[in-house]
């Protein structure tokens, strides 16, 4: 269930991310990672700020050796 009323220049994690083209799941890993907060709502339906999800979409995810997308060194 989305909200029916979300204040301007927030997004839900479903909205995320298709913002970012990835899984809700990679959303929330974010946030247990660090690398994106949550600005509000509760803690199952959180919402984050627009500029909080382009920051995290554009950060540098750290990658091991083996991973997909790891370049060898």
């Amino acid at each position: 269930m989305e909200y029916l009323a979300l204040p301007p220049g927030l997004l839900t994690t479903s909205m995320a991310a298709r913002a970012c083209g990835v899984k809700p799941a990679t959303i929330r890993d974010w946030v247990r990672r660090g690398i994106l907060t949550r600005c509000g709502g509760s803690p199952k339906r959180p919402y984050f700020r627009v500029a909080d999800v382009t920051e995290a979409m554009l950060a540098a995810k750290p990658c091991r050796p083996g991973q997909r997308g790891a370049t060898a060194a």
